[in-house]
């Protein structure tokens, strides 16, 4: 396995935020405060604008708190943003354009938004990746659309690996699901808006 530069963040211009005529703005980062560790996010409004929006007012409206990490395949990805401690899944709201084709890839570190078979249907959930997973990538997806990266990992990635270390089993319907909960206490919005 070869090693990856993660990419450097994206700036994006922006004087609706408050920063003088010209300059340059930081794009969004939050915190998931887990039952792991703390991980830090950076979200790309400029290549995702309608899945950071969807993410950043599922943040802002609390939805997040309280999830679990419901699938986790080391080696692959960590699932989240949709299911209670008791596997019960949490009424979220209408699902989203795919913004897959947006230039982003689903390298180590990126967050992705998760979906069905239908390529338009990611709502709430969404997964880290843990390793470059270049056959979700729309160039290279069978349906033709892939998984649309939105943002990666700015630090916290140590806590990533650890829960795609967690012991897994299956619980009712569900595969790899952690044996004991890792919970998402909170997101918080640390930088942008």
């Amino acid at each position: 396995m070869k090693l990856i530069d993660l990419w450097k963040p994206l700036v994006v211009l922006s004087a609706a935020a408050g920063a003088p005529g010209g300059a340059l703005a930081a794009d969004p980062q939050l915190d998931l405060k887990t039952s792991a560790g703390t991980i830090r996010i950076e979200l790309y409004p400029g290549k995702a604008p309608k899945t950071v929006e969807n993410f950043l007012q599922y943040a802002k409206d609390g939805f997040y708190n309280g999830t679990i990490f419901h699938r986790v395949i080391d080696n692959f990805m960590i699932q989240t943003g949709g299911l209670d401690k008791n596997l019960r899944e949490k009424k979220g709201r209408e699902p989203i354009p795919n913004e897959a084709k947006n230039g982003l890839k689903n390298d180590l570190g990126t967050l992705a938004m998760a979906r069905t078979s239908a390529p338009h249907s990611a709502s709430s959930q969404f997964f880290i990746n843990l390793k470059n997973n270049d056959f979700l990538n729309s160039a290279n997806a069978q349906d033709g659309w892939g998984y649309a990266v939105f943002g990666k990992v700015v630090s916290g990635l140590d806590v990533v690996m650890k829960i795609a270390k967690v012991p897994t089993g299956n619980s009712g319907s569900y595969s790899d699901v952690p044996r004991e909960a890792i919970v998402i206490e909170s997101v918080t919005l640390v930088t942008g808006k």
